[in-house]
Formats: C-alpha cells, structure tokens, sequence
C-alpha cells in the first residue's frame, strides 16, 4: 500500500488503550424504527336503549301509551293536547294533567380524535463539531515553540512552532510509550489529541538536522486526566481536520437521517464512501517515490474528486462518524506488510471494533473502506479474516 506519514524515532508496534469494554451483548440494535403508536380512544358505555321513556307516574295501565291524537282512555297516555280524563296523561300542559318528561337514554357519542404521538428518532443526527482553542490559559514553551495546555481535559493540547526550520516534528509519548508524531511546518496552532487515555505524557518539538536526524528543541512534561475517555476520538485533529463547514460533516447528517442506531450510522457512511470514492493509484505512487512527503487528507478535496488512498479513506470516514457522535480512531501502521491507514470505531453495547465492520445481524465481519472499494468481498474478506492482519504504529 502506501507511504502516508513520516515518523520521529522507529516507534514498535503499540497496545492500543481503549474505554472499558461494556458486555459483548449485541441486542436487537437493528431493529425497526417504530413511528406514530398511538393509544385507543376510551370507549363510551350506555346505560339504557335509545329513545325509551319511563311512565311510572301516570295512572294508566302499566305498558299502555297512545299517540294517535284521539281522546284517551282510562289507562292510556294522550298526547294530542286534549283534556286528560281520569287516569290518562296529558302533555298539554292543562290543569289536571301530568307533564311527562322525556329521560332520553344514554347513547355513544363521537370517539374523541386522538393526538398522534410526536415523531421522537432514535438517535440524534445533529453533527458534533466541537472546535479546539489555544485560550493561553496553561502554556509551556520557548522562543519557537507554544505549548497550550488549557484543555487536557477535553483530551488535546494545541502546539505552535514559529522558528525557522523547515522540518519540525512534535512527538507525543503517553502511557505505555504510546507514541505519535505529528508534523509542525506551519505557524498556526495545530490540535494534537491525546490518544493514550489517562497518565503522564512527554511532549518533544523535534527540528531537522539533516536527513532523517532531528535534535530536540524543547520538551514537557504533562499529567493528564480527562472528562471523558472519548473525547480524543469525537473531535477534529491536526490529521483529521475539519470544522461545521466541512461538506463531509453536512453528507454525513444526511446519510444518517433515518439511521434507528450508530450501527446503522455506519453502516451508510461506510457504503457510501466505498461506492462513491475510487482509490487513487497515481497519488499513491506518488507518496511511494518520495514525490509527495508528509501528507494531509483533505476530506473535501476527497469528496469533490472522488478519489483517494488509504489516509484520506480514513480521515473522511473519521470525520463523519466523530461528527455523528460515533468514536472513531484513525489508525496508522501495517497491513500485512503495507503501510496503510484504517478506521476503528466504538459501538455501545459492542465496544470497540476494529478495521471497520459490517453487521449481518447476527455476526461481525471486519471490514475495510479502502480494500472493499479497490477489490471484491471475497478478496477483501481473505485478506483481512480475523484482524491479525493489522498491525497499530499510531493513532490519531
């Protein structure tokens, strides 16, 4: 595959820290979404049969009532407004006479039109653009370098190089000597994540010699703790750079509209990018001769040409998951025997699953954007089998 990233120091082979792993329960999250469930109209109960009328009152024959107009009879009911005669009912209203008042019985009225249940998705698809800042609240430094450290908790530091160099290389070694190394060539504050999880981290600012010697500039040491394990993984980064107005955060909020779960979620981002961004051989060899040295995925420049190598696979497919609320490390080192580039994303419920996935609903097979877009399912699924495949050097 290709040469993406230059590094400070032959780094080994690391032990990727990575959040508690909840259970390895995998319910039911591709189940249908559920829309509109409304609850029944009550039921309106009667207590008697339309229309009938109680006469116990009057002073006819039990049963009898009469309402033809004629002259009552004793025992019937008149209600032609004549005069009543003795044991009849008259509704006229005359002296002598017994007013009936009509009891109409109960009757079920018009069932009340029920309010739908508001439409409530089962996840959100708001895009999450946290943006890194350099307040100056906690620096460390020299003449040439700036280090911000105001923002441990939220997982990054933000570095500044100003000297006159042409090569500087910031190395970050965290617990477990979890290393990274990241270019420093412009003078703009760059965000640097810190992806080792809790403990004591050194941070080098490296300057060229010659060759691939460099002496180091200046050096410090950091204690860190974070508010949340995830956050190095759901926010934009020197190599996973993108803000609310990136295309891809905006594409990816579309393609996870109706997505009921982040396995879903995935599941279009990851489909999508594999049938729309060809792998790019011309690039790639480019990096492989020397041509193209110390690249940066451009993720919109990736959507718009619509092609790509390993490295811009994965920062596109980074940016949209982080800003869908998903973790998702972009991982650097070898595949088999190539350097390539990979995501690896967190699932709930699930833990972290790496090299991608896709989900049959019932097993899990690892999967890989850019192989899968460059070869078919069988040559995909040979290469990559059980992970062992994969070889971590650095996460960004």
């Amino acid at each position: 595959m290709c040469m993406l990233l230059t590094g400070c120091g032959d780094a080994t082979s690391i032990s990727i820290p990575s959040a508690e792993q909840p259970p390895q329960e995998q319910p039911g999250i591709m189940g249908a979404l559920q829309i509109g469930a409304t609850s029944s109209p009550e039921a309106n109960g009667s207590s008697g049969a339309a229309g009938s009328t109680e006469t116990s009152d009057s002073q006819g024959t039990p049963g009898s009532q009469d309402t033809s107009g004629s002259p009552g009879t004793p025992g019937s009911q008149d209600t032609s407004g004549s005069p009543g005669t003795a044991g009849s009912q008259d509704a006229s209203g005359s002296p002598g006479s017994v007013e009936q008042t009509a009891v109409p019985g109960d009757t079920a009225g018009p069932a009340a039109t029920p309010k739908p249940t508001p439409f409530v998705p089962l996840r959100d698809n708001t895009p999450y653009c946290p943006v890194p800042t350099a307040p100056g609240t906690v620096t460390y430094g020299n003449d040439v370098t700036t280090i911000d450290a105001s923002n441990l908790e939220q997982g990054y530091i933000m570095a500044n190089y100003t000297g006159t160099c042409p090569k500087v290389k910031l190395q970050v070694i965290g617990p477990d000597s979890h290393t990274c190394t990241y270019n420093l060539n412009t003078d703009q504050f760059q965000s640097i994540p810190l992806t080792a999880g809790d403990g004591s981290y050194t941070i080098t600012v490296n300057e060229n010699i010659q060759g691939k010697e460099y002496s180091v500039s200046y050096e410090v040491n950091l204690d860190v703790s974070m508010a949340d394990p995830f956050s190095p993984y759901l926010s934009p980064s020197c190599y996973v750079s993108y803000d609310a107005d990136t295309r891809a955060v905006e594409l990816a909020a579309e393609l996870c509209e109706t997505a009921s779960s982040d396995l879903e979620c995935v599941s279009a981002v990851y489909n999508y990018i594999i049938e729309n961004i060809e792998y790019d051989y011309d690039k790639a060899g480019q990096i492989t001769s020397g041509a193209l040295s110390s690249y940066i995925a451009d993720i919109d420049a990736t959507l718009e040409n619509g092609k790509g190598i390993c490295l811009d696979y994965a920062a596109l497919m980074a940016c949209m998951l982080r800003t869908q609320h998903i973790p998702t490390r972009l991982e650097v080192g070898y595949a088999s025997l190539a350097y390539h580039a990979w995501v690896s994303v967190y699932l709930t419920d699930v833990g972290w699953v790496n090299g991608i996935v896709e989900f049959d609903g019932s097993s899990w097979n690892l999967m890989d954007p850019t192989y899968a877009a460059s070869n078919s399912e069988e040559e995909v699924r040979e290469f990559i089998g059980d992970g062992t495949n994969y070889s971590v050097r650095y996460v960004y």
